[in-house]
This record gives C-alpha cells, structure tokens and sequence, in this order.
C-alpha cells in the first residue's frame, strides 16, 4: 500500500503539515508506505484549459499534458492506494497552490460522457485535511461548508471514496504581540493548541490507519 499526502501551505511544520504527518503516520501504523509532497517547493501552474485530457484517443487522454515540476508528482499518484490533500483556508477557501493542484489532479479524470463518470482506473479514497483561523460556528458566513462538500462530492465521483477533517481556531503565531491580531486571545489560542489540537492530530492518525484498511479489504474482496 501507497499513501500520499500533499502539503497546499507553504508551511512545513506547522498545523497542516503536521495533521498531514499524522495521518501518515496513521497510515504506516497499517504497514503502508508514505510520502508527503510539498506543493510550494514546486514551480507549477493550475490547467491551461487545452482539454487535450478529454481528446478521444488521445496521448494525453484522462492525463494532464502540462510538463513542468507537477508531473513526475502527478505519475507518482496514479499508484497511489490513497491520497490525503492538506490545506489552509485562505480568503474562504482552498491556498491557490491546492486549487492550481485539484485542476492538474482531479480535472482530468472528469468525464463529459453520459455513460461514464470518470476515467479513474480503480476506487481509492481522497482524504482532506483543513486547518483554519475561524471557529466551526463561522463555516456558514464565509460558506467552507459548501466548499467542503463540493470537495468531497467531486473526489467521491471521481476516485470512490472520501472524507474530510477540519482544524479550527488554529493557533497562528509563536508571539502574538509581534502581529496586529488585538481580537484574539493569546491565552485562548494556545490553550486550544494544547487541548485541542492534540484531538485533530489523533483524528488524522486515525484517518490514515482508516483509509489504509478500507483499501485492504477492497483488495481482500477482489481476491475472492
């Protein structure tokens, strides 16, 4: 078993990346091997709208045809048994870097056929993993629940299976004097940081273990 997990913040040790780190973690608990990907160590843009991916018989069909720094990421994750996608919230949604992925990874295995829903070869599961500054109570004024369902509708249809975790009232920064950031509590966030987000990173753990052991038995039920 293959599990990858992409990084959408540019930050590689903080809250996303760590709940990342966690579900791989969760995942290698069940003897898969693991690797995460760093979205901003690449030099990558989102689809150019060519649609040579949905060309009838076509080299590049259900593939992206852009080469640049994604693609060898992109051929790694046609192997891969399961994928955990992690980002922060930016401005209500998805960091550009995450959406310029989805459109490279997801797009071209959409159908424009009646008869067939995508052109992904086997059901896997699509995890993904969001942290954010805002409190659950708030999805509904910036709409991240429509966001989060749309997300998961998509990889759903597309791959199989999936499912999301959400991180919020994040803890931002290592000193909050040193920002302009007066209506928070500094005392607040780091109590949640202690408290709470040890329950996010075993959620993510738990994740992964899941995601690990649904693959497992699909493979196991093919084999009868």
């Amino acid at each position: 078993m293959k599990v990858m997990a992409i990084n959408g913040s540019p930050r590689k040790n903080w809250n996303t990346a760590t709940l990342l780190e966690k579900a791989l973690e969760g995942a290698a608990s069940e003897g898969a091997e693991t690797e995460i990907i760093h979205l901003y160590d690449l030099e990558f843009k989102g689809c150019i709208s060519c649609f040579a991916c949905k060309v009838k018989g076509g080299k590049s069909l259900a593939r992206c045809s852009i080469k640049d720094e994604l693609t060898p990421v992109l051929e790694k994750l046609e192997e891969a048994d399961a994928v955990i996608l992690g980002s922060p919230i930016y401005l209500g949604n998805l960091t550009g870097e995450m959406r310029s992925f989805m459109e490279r990874y997801v797009f071209p295995y959409i159908t424009y056929s009646v008869d067939v829903q995508t052109f992904y070869p086997k059901n896997i599961s699509v995890g993904y993993i969001y942290t954010m500054n805002i409190k659950e109570e708030d999805f509904g004024i910036f709409c991240l629940d429509k966001v989060f369902e749309m997300n998961e509708w998509l990889a759903t249809r597309i791959f199989g299976h999936s499912e999301s975790l959400w991180s919020t009232d994040t803890y931002q920064f290592d000193d909050y004097s040193k920002y302009l950031s007066s209506i928070f509590s500094p005392g607040e966030k780091a109590k949640r940081r202690k408290e709470v987000f040890p329950q996010d990173c075993q959620k993510a753990f738990e994740m992964g273990a899941r995601f690990v052991k649904r693959q497992k038995a699909l493979e196991a039920e093919k084999e009868k």
